[in-house]
């Protein structure tokens, strides 16, 4: 029989560790991708160019802050966004993240985008 994964309950998140678990911009970006696409393979961003050591080390650190939870069948793991314990600990805390995390992308896209001026 595999090893289960530990998720801490709803009444064990605190603060502090969900917000240092979203500071980092690679577990942001999961996080954001999982809200806008629900549940998702792990292997499945592998295609953001991370290793997949450096995703695992990713994955893990957003399931112990309690902002992922992961179900493992078979050989596959599957991640979610534990968005209703998030809600019920902290109300609003998760959208407004998620809000200003969209508003930094779409500036990084537009900056990228407009073309450079050289003097």
């Amino acid at each position: 029989m595999g090893r289960s994964l530990h998720h801490p309950s709803r009444e064990q998140l605190t603060l502090s560790p969900i917000l240092e678990a979203l500071s980092d911009p690679v577990r942001l970006e999961i996080v954001l991708r999982l809200a806008d696409k629900g549940e998702a393979r792990c292997s499945a961003f592998l295609e953001s160019g991370s290793s997949k050591a450096n995703l695992s080390y990713h994955f893990a650190r957003l399931r112990e802050a309690g902002v992922t939870r992961v179900r493992l069948e078979g050989p596959f793991r599957y991640v979610s966004l534990r968005e209703d314990d998030i809600e019920a600990r902290f109300p609003g805390l998760l959208t407004a993240v998620l809000a200003g995390a969209r508003r930094e992308l779409r500036a990084r896209k537009r900056r990228a985008a407009a073309p450079s001026r050289s003097i």
